[in-house]
């Protein structure tokens, strides 16, 4: 029930981001979500593509400082308040959310976002428990 997401560690200047996308397009690989953060001089760009290996060792042999990280994808009710209350369920159990981003995507009316949580296997399993879809990784990765 995880998912493997691309983090890389960028500078922040101008062509950087258009460079990661220009090689993984190149190599076939398609983005289906991503999160940029930036600070004045690095970003961290996390990416969720249809080939999580195949982009880590391209974009790693490309000079990138890239990591591959676990995080959860979930279905939450597409309407006011779907996210929250998704979220409520995991702060009954104490389950802390590092960072999430939605992404686009569709498997059903609901929206889609990815979490990254501190204990990835309790998150499943509670989400679960209250019926919340929580994807498999080929699932997303074939959105």
């Amino acid at each position: 029930m995880m998912v493997k997401q691309i983090s890389l560690f960028l500078e922040n200047k101008e062509g950087r981001l258009a460079r990661v996308c220009r090689i993984l397009g190149d190599a076939g690989i398609n983005i289906r979500a991503l999160s940029i953060a930036d600070t004045s001089n690095f970003g961290v760009l996390r990416l969720i593509v249809n080939q999580p290996d195949t982009a880590y060792n391209i974009l790693k042999q490309n000079g990138f400082v890239v990591d591959i990280t676990e995080v959860i994808a979930v279905e939450v009710p597409d309407q006011p308040g779907g996210l929250a209350g998704t979220l409520e369920i995991l702060e009954k159990k104490n389950i802390n959310v590092e960072y999430m981003y939605a992404f686009l995507g569709t498997t059903s009316q609901d929206a889609l976002v990815i979490l990254r949580v501190e204990n990835i296997a309790g998150a499943v399993e509670t989400l679960e428990a209250a019926n919340v879809k929580v994807l498999e990784g080929e699932e997303v990765y074939s959105l």
